[in-house]
């Protein structure tokens, strides 16, 4: 445990040097003696956590690594605790969805014991003609996008309520108006009713998203017209939350 301490802050003291720091003074900076840090730097350099240069210590890509990760991580949790705002504000389960690569992707859902969401018994990415936040991303996407989605993914019925053919999908996505919520009505779920806001984030098409029980289907028109109000309050945290 000592020597993991102490290459850790020598990790730390490389760290603060942009341009590199010779091996006395990241021995100074950490507080260790000479012989021991040219040991532990030695052991840095050799795992790729370091790498010297004319005579300087530098991050190596093994550190960068864990520094990506660790980014990549509070980006999450950022976007997390914005879900979770919405969610607790509105009193639904909240989902983050883009469409990235030709593929639906659920980046992030908020819930609770008391309110869960929905459960993915079919897959999302094979189903988008048949739930709020594939048919909100697919809106949002050109003719020839949304096209090559369906070659991919052509509609099948997933309850008596979906929609029927690949036709019947394309006409009510033409339908659809800018930035308005698209509703789901049992179409991918039986008993449960969705809605999904369109969200502007550069090139990318993204959704923020509700649910709610079928029997409390009149609170779902006015908490999406809230959780709207919310994006504006969340755009910079969602636009940024995208390139995870």
């Amino acid at each position: 445990m000592g020597s993991v301490q102490r290459a850790m802050r020598l990790l730390e003291a490389a760290a603060t040097h942009a341009d590199g720091a010779p091996a006395k003074q990241l021995a100074r900076e950490a507080g260790l003696a000479l012989p021991t840090a040219y040991h532990l730097l030695r052991t840095l350099t050799h795992e790729g956590y370091l790498r010297r240069e004319k005579g300087v210590f530098v991050l190596g890509e093994a550190a960068e690594r864990l520094s990506g990760s660790g980014a990549q991580q509070n980006r999450r949790g950022r976007i997390g605790d914005a879900l979770a705002h919405c969610r607790d504000a509105i009193g639904m389960p909240v989902y983050f969805a883009v469409y990235r690569e030709g593929e639906i992707e659920v980046v992030a859902v908020s819930d609770t014991p008391g309110n869960p969401a929905v459960e993915e018994w079919a897959d999302f990415r094979e189903t988008g003609h048949a739930h709020a936040i594939g048919q909100c991303l697919l809106s949002q996407l050109d003719d020839e996008a949304r096209q090559d989605h369906l070659d991919r993914y052509p509609v099948r019925s997933i309850t008596r309520y979906s929609v029927r053919d690949n036709h019947a999908l394309l006409r009510r996505l033409d339908t659809m108006g800018r930035m308005r919520p698209v509703v789901e009505r049992q179409e991918y779920a039986l008993g449960t009713v969705c809605a999904a806001i369109p969200i502007l984030a550069g090139d990318t098409a993204a959704t923020l998203a509700i649910s709610v029980p079928a029997g409390q289907a009149d609170r779902l028109l006015p908490a999406a017209e809230r959780l709207q109000r919310e994006i504006g309050k969340l755009l910079g945290t969602l636009a940024f939350s995208i390139s995870i």
